[in-house]
């Protein structure tokens, strides 16, 4: 653990869309085990169901640039076309000054990028689907975005999963609830580190 003051760790869930990384972060916030979620900010629209500074700052793609101008943010990315997504870092600072630790819901290349700033600090779980058969499957069942998006997101999967390696662990959703048991082992040893 770092020795400076309103410093925490970090746990990094990362996944292709549709693997099930927002169920187990979920599932993992429940378990109080000293996690608390980091809102992450996008400039995509609002699904229904969504709150505004729960599941995301939603901000319009120019309030995003302005902010990435600034240095508002320790990670951000152009996932898709104009649909940005990135960890601001004074939600980070929010979440250390509870004494909590860092959980962090982030796509593949956010959370390599995440784990690069945080280095040891960090613990960067792959929560790896399957089958792409089986991603596909979860995000048609959804029904919250077209078929021309699922497309674009089972394309972008292909190239998540090379990355697995590159995390500190991966952990298969094929039974939500063992990967749920799995991924908070890892972490309870991690945090006893």
């Amino acid at each position: 653990m770092s020795s400076q003051k309103n410093t925490g760790k970090c746990v990094i869930i990362s996944a292709p869309s549709g693997a099930g990384k927002t169920t187990i972060v979920h599932a993992l916030l429940k378990k109080e085990i000293g996690l608390s979620f980091s809102v992450s900010a996008t400039s995509r629209e609002k699904r229904l169901g969504e709150a505004e500074g729960v599941d995301y700052y939603f901000l319009s793609p120019e309030a995003f640039k302005t902010k990435i101008d600034n240095g508002e943010f320790i990670e951000w990315e152009e996932v898709y076309p104009k649909q940005f997504y990135g960890t601001l870092r004074n939600e980070i600072q929010r979440i250390w000054n509870k004494q909590k630790h860092v959980v962090f819901d982030v796509d593949v290349v956010g959370g390599l990028n995440l784990k690069e700033q945080f280095k040891e600090s960090a613990l960067a779980i792959f929560i790896k689907p399957p089958s792409v058969k089986e991603l596909e499957k979860r995000l048609q069942s959804r029904a919250s975005e077209s078929e021309e998006k699922i497309k674009m997101r089972i394309a972008k999967a292909h190239s998540e999963l090379e990355l697995e390696k590159k995390f500190d662990a991966v952990v298969l959703n094929k039974d939500l609830d063992k990967a749920i048991a799995q991924t908070k082992t890892l972490i309870e040893a991690f945090l006893a580190s």
